[in-house]
């Protein structure tokens, strides 16, 4: 977790939060009551949204909707999102419950990504929208 905090430079005051950013539902299912990440993931969603949108928008502030649109969309797509999750090796870290141990979980793509999701949304529970922008920043997504 420290690498992780350090490659994100960001350092998680709420360790529970952070462990629910790990929690699949898969888990979160066989040891209820245990919370799952996929409201912290809806949370995340919207913050990289709003970010990538802001960065689109001061690279080219000219340029119409309908080209800024689908470059957003390329940016957020599932597949970029379970790409930078695994350069952060966050498959290591979710919590899965045996089935998607077994089928290969870690590895799944929606998953990673759901993940990569609910870490932007405790990030920004904790350091707001500034901290989501320089994380995503960090990372270089774009």
């Amino acid at each position: 977790m420290a690498e992780l905090e350090r490659r994100l430079d960001h350092r998680f005051r709420d360790r529970h939060l952070l462990e629910r950013v790990f929690t699949h539902a898969s888990y979160a299912n066989e040891h209820a009551p245990t919370p799952d990440h996929e409201p912290l993931a809806l949370l995340g969603d919207a913050a990289l949204g709003l970010v990538v949108a802001e960065h689109l928008l001061a690279a080219d502030p000219g340029a119409p909707v309908g080209v800024l649109t689908p470059r957003r969309a390329e940016l957020v797509s599932g597949e970029r999102l379970a790409r930078w999750a695994a350069e952060l090796d966050l498959g290591t870290l979710v919590r899965l419950g045996r089935g998607e141990e077994q089928t290969g979980g870690r590895t799944r793509g929606s998953i990673l990504g759901t993940t990569l999701e609910a870490l932007l949304g405790a990030i920004y529970l904790e350091g707001g929208l500034e901290a989501v922008r320089r994380v995503v920043g960090r990372l270089a997504l774009w």
